[in-house]
């Protein structure tokens, strides 16, 4: 049997984890371990399970996802590697569909994700609990209806819930850690499979349920890593990633990402575009297509009218 170890990215949420942590001890097939990458000065106080679990600390001023990933795998020993954000809760096939997944093809598999509105964890929740009031993402492919699909485009790949052997990880290098913030890191690493031959595949399988937490998107908050996490992206590759999220910038009026110069940014988010972006508390997940489709018809709705037609003069 292959062994897998999960890893954990983490900065505050300490329910969240918890959640994660008692999801992991449902497994039908135990993980090897649970490293947590500790994205904040103070370990978690996490309840005894019936499996290993290591925190390790990871420095950095700003959220630094990628690095995290990389000493996630560097602190771990299994034989595959399965990621999973701290707001999801894994499903109790999680591990042992993935490794089954992962014996079928040696690429990087992304399981299903079902979000939960903000109630769902309240207190002691059950998995018939859960699955009755979990959404489908909207904006996000769903699996397929058995077993393994593979995925030609890389900018699908998302990072909440993957898995990927250990061999394959070092030997495309991991993350690149130049990216710190938010955006960017995942799309960077499904392009370097991409360029290496490696297949990316949804699964049917590997269930995790998302967990409520207030975000916005498009991500305004993370205005200036977005920004410039986009320009490492250019820089590499030629061309800009995070495209949907930066057009919505444009059109907000935060900035000007005109081509072949660099980005900039004109103003910082106010109020009203938090508002505008923020997930309510009765959503399960936020919908930057919504949001990209109000701010264009608003900004339809702002053009001047045309000048009428002057008649010509015939007398």
């Amino acid at each position: 049997m292959s062994t897998v170890s999960v890893v954990t990215l983490a900065k505050g949420r300490p329910a969240h984890l918890r959640n994660v942590l008692l999801g992991l001890e449902r497994q039908t097939q135990k993980p090897a371990e649970f490293v947590v990458a500790v994205m904040q000065d103070a370990l978690y106080d996490l309840p005894e399970v019936g499996f290993p679990v290591r925190q390790i600390r990871v420095e950095g001023t700003e959220l630094p996802l990628a690095a995290a990933r990389n000493r996630g795998v560097a602190a771990s020993s299994g034989d595959r590697i399965a990621f999973l954000d701290v707001d999801c809760i894994p499903t109790p096939g999680f591990v042992a569909e993935y490794a089954q997944g992962l014996s079928a093809l040696d690429g990087l598999l992304m399981g299903e994700v079902l979000h939960l509105p903000e109630h769902a964890t309240f207190g002691d929740w059950d998995y018939d609990d859960l699955a009755r009031v979990a959404e489908k993402h909207s904006d996000r492919r769903g699996p397929p209806a058995s077993g393994i699909e593979i995925c030609s485009d890389y900018r699908c790949f998302w990072s909440l819930n993957f898995a990927i052997s250990r061999t394959t990880f070092e030997a495309v290098g991991g993350f690149d850690e130049r990216y710190t913030g938010y955006g960017g890191e995942d799309t960077d690493f499904g392009k370097i499979l991409d360029r290496r031959g490696i297949p990316i595949a949804w699964m049917k399988g590997a269930l995790a349920y998302h967990q409520y937490h207030p975000h916005h998107m498009p991500p305004i908050h993370h205005l200036d890593s977005v920004v410039r996490n986009a320009e490492l992206f250019e820089a590499k590759w030629g061309y800009r990633t995070m495209g949907h999220w930066l057009h919505a910038f444009r059109v907000m009026g935060l900035i000007d990402d005109t081509p072949d110069r660099p980005i900039r940014i004109l103003r910082r988010p106010d109020a009203a575009d938090l508002a505008l972006t923020g997930q309510q508390s009765h959503q399960p997940y936020t919908n930057s297509a919504s949001v990209i489709r109000h701010l264009e018809a608003r900004a339809r709705e702002a053009e001047p009218a045309p000048e009428p037609a002057i008649a010509p003069v015939t007398a």
